[in-house]
């Protein structure tokens, strides 16, 4: 009789809880890790030879946008590929749920202009059998999975529940019945399972004309700031006293660059751990001030038993793009963006008066290196193949041509289908040092399912091991491990996942630490409705078990959907205190 379903043998065990490596066995049955230690003559249905291999918890990415995804994708990819057995979705306040039909064509194209998801592809893929978010879930449950996933309640759907679009919009304050309203759908989608709540506040409350802090890129489709933009301080607490009420669930915030008051305040009120989205390495003067007045601000919270955490952006990424989908600099989206019809944009880039306006707009956009530091990482014609790999600027310099003017050049000679390089955030090592320096830094803001046209982050677990554990040594593999699973599971109250313990979930992964690495991104036409995306992989994952059972095998997908909806797992708290 089998004691077993797997053994894994010989494998040197780094637990997530920060105790040293040390070699040894683990032994699973029904998903569930029963034995560590020696296990001698194992009877098991497969036997796993660990020897030279890490074996080590899966990650948990506690920010993505996989709502839509997990319909199509039971991989979650990028995120399966790299080590991530748990995923959170749900971010940034953005969600299909609760819904009515009527407004099922807002909530896409929302969808397709914020995260850059093709319109076609979420007409194609999602089920729409829900209006409520407890139906959602069950929706999710019924979809294969090799991941688990946990939902939040974005606060975007809350609210124009409760207002009505235009209302929710509006930035008025909500009326008293309204708050209760969006209580009141909270409670019934965390009785559901959710974990909690998410916004994104780039705005000014009550203020829509005013625009948000990160300009038109995360603007809603029609141009105007999202619900949560706007919403009124109030309104936040409202839902923090419901955490507050129930013991259980966290909070993910986006809100600029510095911490308003109330973020204290919030973590009082509901008890509950709050992630600050999202805390960057860049090296200029004004990026590390922000970052250092950050994490002395999130030790000053823990010092005084406030739970608020950072999630670091712990990688490089580059961003790459076509003109066939092009929303980065704003001011050019009249001309050739999203919108703008193919033949058309052809026209625009020829038209020498289109020319003169757009050599008449700034260079520079927020987020993203300047129009002159773009590289040209791919080109289709012979005239530029030679440029590859080379910044705009310096193109433009050796051609004598303006950079505008080589801009336009290469995407006609293109067809549009020239690929470009770009950076989001001025990554240095020490900036990177700084954030994994502070204890209360969660590695990793993937933003897994979004801005598929261009960003693909899921590989920063791979990428913290490979090029921070590995080769800058900044900080140890127990570290590091307990910082992209242990850590995040507190965070999101999982019970029984995180760390490597006898009696926990067997989400494991087993990699080889000297060959773990990571591609650069690149196009693939596998979307729904016949649309690309921007997707890389990772390599040296041996195994990935979810749930006990193989999903990854050598680095590629055995197609076990083991992965769950993970409803009740959650750590439930002592009621927060009323003041």
């Amino acid at each position: 009789m089998q004691e077993f379903d797997i053994v894994i043998r010989n494998g040197m065990i780094v637990d997530g809880a920060r105790n040293p490596r040390w070699k040894g066995d683990i032994g699973i049955r029904d998903g569930v890790i029963t034995r560590m230690g020696k296990i001698a003559n194992p009877r098991a249905r497969r036997v796993i030879d660990a020897d030279g291999l890490v074996v080590a918890p899966g990650f948990i990415d506690l920010h993505t946008h996989y709502d839509a995804q997990v319909f199509w994708d039971p991989y979650l990819s990028t995120s399966g590929f790299h080590g991530v057995t748990s995923v959170v979705l749900g971010n940034c306040g953005f969600g299909f749920a609760p819904m009515a039909p009527e407004l099922r064509d807002r909530a896409m194209k929302s969808m397709t202009k914020v995260e850059a998801i093709p319109l076609v592809t979420l007409e194609t893929a999602l089920p729409w059998d829900w209006t409520s978010y407890p139906e959602y879930l069950d929706s999710m449950d019924r979809a294969p999975k090799s991941l688990n996933v946990l939902p939040y309640v974005g606060l975007n759907p809350l609210m124009i529940a409760a207002m009505g679009f235009e209302d929710a919009k509006s930035g008025r304050m909500p009326t008293e019945a309204e708050h209760a309203e969006m209580a009141r759908l909270l409670h019934e989608a965390m009785d559901a399972g959710a974990c909690g709540f998410s916004a994104q506040c780039l705005g000014t409350p009550g203020q829509p004309q005013a625009g948000t802090v990160g300009g038109a890129a995360q603007n809603d489709f029609d141009g105007t700031p999202f619900p949560t933009d706007v919403m009124w301080p109030e309104t936040r607490m409202r839902m923090a006293e419901v955490l507050g009420e129930r013991g259980e669930g966290f909070i993910a915030l986006s809100m600029g660059l510095t911490p308003p008051p109330e973020w204290e305040a919030l973590a009082a009120a509901s008890g509950a751990p709050i992630l600050w989205q999202a805390v960057v390495p860049s090296g200029d003067e004004m990026g590390a001030g922000i970052r250092r007045h950050l994490l002395d601000w999130f030790t000053s919270c823990h010092e005084r038993g406030l739970r608020i955490y950072g999630q670091g952006i712990t990688q490089d990424p580059p961003l790459i793009f076509t003109f066939d989908y092009f929303d980065l600099w704003s001011d050019w989206n009249a001309f050739v963006g999203p919108d703008v019809p193919r033949e058309q944009k052809l026209a625009n880039f020829a038209d020498p008066a289109v020319r003169e306006k757009l050599r008449a707009l700034p260079l520079k956009y927020m987020f993203i290196d300047a129009i002159p530091d773009t590289r040209l990482h791919r080109s289709f014609s012979e005239q530029w193949k030679s440029c590859e790999g080379q910044r705009l600027g310096e193109i433009a310099e050796t051609t004598g041509r303006h950079v505008i003017d080589v801009v336009c050049d290469i995407v006609l000679a293109d067809g549009l289908r020239t690929i470009f390089e770009t950076r989001q955030f001025d990554t240095t090592l020490a900036g990177v040092k700084e954030l994994l320096d502070n204890p209360y830094i969660i590695p990793g803001l993937s933003d897994g399912g979004a801005h598929l046209k261009y960003l693909t982050c899921g590989s920063y677990g791979t990428e913290l091991i490979a090029d921070y554990v590995r080769e800058h040594k900044l900080i140890s593999l127990e570290e590091a491990h307990w910082r992209l699973s242990s850590l995040p599971a507190f965070c999101a109250g999982f019970r029984d996942r995180g760390t490597l313990r006898e009696g926990a979930a067997a989400d494991i992964i087993v990699y080889d630490y000297g060959k773990l690495a990571y591609t650069f991104p690149e196009f693939v036409q596998d979307l729904p409705g016949d649309e690309y995306r921007a997707t890389n992989r990772g390599s040296g994952y041996r195994y990935v078990l979810v749930n006990g059972e193989l999903t990854i095998e050598d680095d590629k997908p055995t197609n076990v959907h083991s992965g769950a909806l993970l409803r009740n797992g959650r750590v439930r708290r002592q009621p927060a205190k009323a003041a």
